[in-house]
């Protein structure tokens, strides 16, 4: 049986990026205009969630990409999937799928 933890908590990675990401997008988009106080009580926990997810991403894309055999336009893709919103679902469900 092989060892499946690295892309495993890879997975849960994209998707708790991708989630913080919106949920950080939603506290600027619709909290924002309408509570200040809350905004800015929001930022620093979403935005550091975010900030320690979008790292560990970053760094577990580029060291599975050698066992899991990623060309440099399959990494590229992946890598740029942690800048645009709902694209790290899109990677976990056509990247990482067994």
């Amino acid at each position: 049986m092989k060892n499946n933890f690295p892309l495993t908590l890879f997975r849960w990675v994209a998707i708790s990026e991708g989630i913080s990401y919106l949920a950080l997008l939603s506290n600027m988009l619709f909290i924002k205009p309408s509570d200040l106080v809350l905004y800015k009580s929001l930022l620093y926990p979403i935005g550091m969630a975010h900030g320690v997810l979008f790292i560990g991403y970053i760094l577990l894309a580029i060291l599975l990409a050698k066992s899991l055999r990623w060309n440099l336009v399959s990494l590229g893709i992946v890598l740029f999937a942690s800048l645009l919103p709902f694209a790290t679902f899109i990677v976990e469900r056509r990247y990482l799928k067994k």
